[in-house]
Parts: C-alpha cells; structure tokens; sequence
C-alpha cells in the first residue's frame, strides 16, 4: 500500500512541479488539495502569490487529487505534509484509527445543504414525504438528512433515496429527483441560477446540525509541531487578510496561470465564499468541535469521542 501510495505521489508532483514552476529554494511543503483546485482554495493560492510562505522560508507545491479519498491517506501514511480535508470526514478518518489531527480551517461553516427547485413542489422540509432524494456520497450526508427530516416528523423511510453521484444539480433539472442532499450553496445554486433554472436551499445549520468547518487542514499527528506548520498558518492567515482586504486583485492572483478558471461560475462562487473564509485559521473552538463529536457520536458515525489534542490543535 505505501509503495502504490509513494507512486501515487510521485507521479503527481512531477506534473504539479512543472507546471508551478519552480520556487524558490526553502522547507519543501507538499500540500494536497481535496479536489480540483476552486474559490475554496483561494486563502491559499493568495498566499502563495503573494510570497508569504516563501517569506517564511516554505517551498509549498499543490497537487490536486485524481481521487478525492486519497489525500488524508497520503498524509497518514507520511508521503506528504498536509492535506485539505473534511471536519466531519475528518472525525471518522480518526476515529478509525488514522494519525491526522486539524491545524488549521479554510472555510469555517457549512457548504453543505438541501437543495430544490425554486419553482418546485417543495416549499418546506415537510414537502418532502414520499419525495425522491438524491445523494452523493452516504454515511455523513444520509444523516444530515435524516436530522433535517426528523425536525419535521419525517424519517428516511418517508422519503426515497437515490445515489446519482455528483450530477446533483442535472437529476433536479431532469426531475429524476426532488431534492438533493450534499450540495455546496457557494457551487450548485450559482450553477443552476446560470443555467436558468434557479433552486432553493435548505441550510443544514438551520436543521439540527451542529455548525461545523467545512475545510480543515490536516497533518500527521508525529509532524504537527514541527515549526513549519506555525509557519504555514501564519502564512494562510496573512493570505487570508489581504483576501478580505483587496477581494478583486486577489482574484486576479488565484486565476493567474489558471485562466481556466476564470468563468462566470467560479466568479459567482468567489463572491459568495469570501465571508465564510477563517480568519484566523489557526485558532481552535475546543467546545464546538466536541460538540460536534458528541453529535456524531450520538448518530452512529463513530465509536467513541476522541481526547480533543488527538482530533484537533492549536499550534504554539
């Protein structure tokens, strides 16, 4: 599993390598990212424009993933120094028995919601009885909708639930679904308002679920204190200032040897993930994420609640 893992790795950064260019000399920061690079990812991309981590003597290389799944992996098993993550997938990658801990957040509320069709049938949560439910991934996301449902008397098995992986806003649009569950409010309702067909979204934090980060950054528990993690957070949070400081020239800086990302989509999402960005990334809410733990835990997602130094720091 190593062997495929440090292939897996190598590979990757041969084609990131050359297509960043190369940095200047410093400590080599391999960061993997969760998916295909987005405005979620933009505190990090300002801050490497910009030359705050090479200011702090970093030499940060992004890789986006083939397979979303492998990044924290990748992290557990040292062929890389840290990943963007999940907080909720995070909870059960430890409770599993993966040595990763939290340093720092990107966006630091949900992204996640229930999302209709505006001129639909579905008018409240209430609506959805006997309705068809799609999804992309189960376990988290069955359970967000099972709370949601249980606010308004309905269970799972009032509704019908259908994985149709990530074409969410398309099986809206075909009416193979009524509502679907794991979309991102910054990503599927900007998608669908710019296909003309505008949707609706029910907020998870609204509906029994714990606030929770919805990008973390994780590292392996053996390697989090050494002093170039403080470093890295410190970078990340002067990114994270200027973003919110000079919101146009740093968009300017994300897209710049990436004009592919410069569409009306990501325009849109830009916009509406600025006010959801950490500002003070490296800082840690211990009550918040123990709560959170407690409410998975209560719902089955895991075994047991983990001492918070094992799940989540904040570096000195």
């Amino acid at each position: 599993m190593k062997s495929v893992l440090s292939a897996l790795l190598m590979a990757v950064l041969l084609v990131f390598s050359a297509a960043q260019g190369t940095a200047a000399a410093g400590e080599r920061v391999t960061v993997l990212l969760d998916w295909f690079i987005n405005p979620d990812h933009a505190p990090l991309f300002v801050a490497y424009e910009k030359g705050f981590f090479k200011d702090r003597g970093l030499d940060v290389v992004f890789i986006a993933p083939s397979n979303p799944n492998d990044p924290p992996k990748l992290v557990a098993a040292k062929k890389a120094e840290i990943a963007v993550s999940y907080q909720p997938q995070h909870y059960l990658q430890v409770d599993q028995g993966l040595p990763l801990v939290r340093f720092a957040t990107l966006v630091a509320t949900p992204l996640n919601a229930l999302v209709v069709m505006a001129d639909g049938r579905i008018k409240g949560l209430g609506d959805l009885k006997g309705k068809t439910i799609g999804y992309s991934v189960g376990g988290f996301e069955t359970v967000l909708l099972k709370v949601m449902l249980k606010e308004v008397g309905l269970t799972l098995a009032d509704v019908r639930l259908v994985n149709v992986n990530f074409s969410l806003s398309p099986s809206l649009f075909s009416g193979n679904t009524d509502a679907v569950i794991g979309a991102f409010r910054n990503f599927e309702l900007n998608q669908m308002d710019i296909s003309g067909r505008p949707g609706r979204a029910f907020f998870v934090e609204e509906h029994g679920i714990p606030a929770y980060d919805e990008l973390i950054l994780i590292a392996h528990r053996d390697r989090v204190d050494a002093p170039m993690f403080r470093k890295f957070v410190d970078a990340l949070e002067a990114g994270v200032q200027f973003l919110i400081n000079h919101p146009e020239e740093s968009w300017l800086l994300f897209i710049k040897g990436r004009e592919e990302l410069d569409d009306e989509l990501n325009r849109r999402a830009w916009q509406d993930t600025l006010p959801r960005f950490a500002l003070r990334p490296g800082a840690l809410d211990r009550v918040r994420y123990r709560r959170f733990a407690e409410f998975l835990k209560a719902q089955g997602m895991i075994d047991k609640i983990p001492p918070m130094d094992m799940l989540a720091r904040e570096l000195n």
